[in-house]
């Protein structure tokens, strides 16, 4: 007996997400910066470290919970922005505290960042790129990528807010498809 493919769709491929793609080159930018440029035994390594993988992570895992549950996968992205909002604050603090430069709007290297940033999503291209950087560099590419996807999560989380009010969660879904099956062999019998 064939099942209505739109209850329970098939969601969770957060890997084609752009926003997640993101959080992967933040990941791996942070992994670099932080064994490089902090010293070894300071807590603010791993909690860089931690941050960083808690934004992928739960990118991933509100994808994957997506198929039954928006509330979760809502709460998940939520915390994988806040996540990132964590580790921009410790990047700001690392430059702050050295006396280094976050660089600004108007500044050539904060607009070429940009431009570069928008463009690249692949861990690999940063990966290798950061390679030479300086630590002022590298600190402000982490700090460029997180903010171009707290703008990227703040779209997500309003756009699964929307899908939520429009279409409800697993308990709607199930009840919509449970009345058309009623509906549908209601009009069999009836021929």
């Amino acid at each position: 007996m064939p099942t209505d493919k739109t209850f329970i769709p098939l969601r969770g491929n957060y890997r084609s997400l752009i926003v997640y793609q993101k959080a992967e080159c933040i990941y791996d930018v942070t992994f670099f910066f932080a064994h490089r440029f902090l010293a070894k035994g300071d807590r603010t390594i791993d909690q860089m470290i931690q941050a960083a993988r808690s934004g992928k992570q739960n990118i991933a895992e509100g994808s994957a919970a997506s198929t039954t549950s928006r509330e979760t996968e809502l709460k998940l992205v939520n915390v994988a922005k806040a996540s990132l909002q964590e580790l921009l604050i410790d990047y700001e603090d690392y430059l702050r505290v050295r006396d280094l430069e976050q660089w600004a709007p108007g500044d050539e290297r904060y607009q070429r960042t940009r431009r570069v940033v928008a463009s690249h999503n692949d861990s690999a291209y940063y990966r290798e790129a950061i390679k030479v950087r300086s630590d002022e560099a590298v600190a402000n590419i982490a700090i460029t990528l997180i903010h171009q996807t707290d703008t990227m999560l703040g779209r997500l989380i309003e756009r699964l807010k929307e899908q939520f009010v429009q279409q409800g969660g697993i308990r709607e879904e199930m009840s919509r498809a449970r009345s058309a099956y009623r509906n549908n062999h209601k009009d069999h019998k009836d021929q």
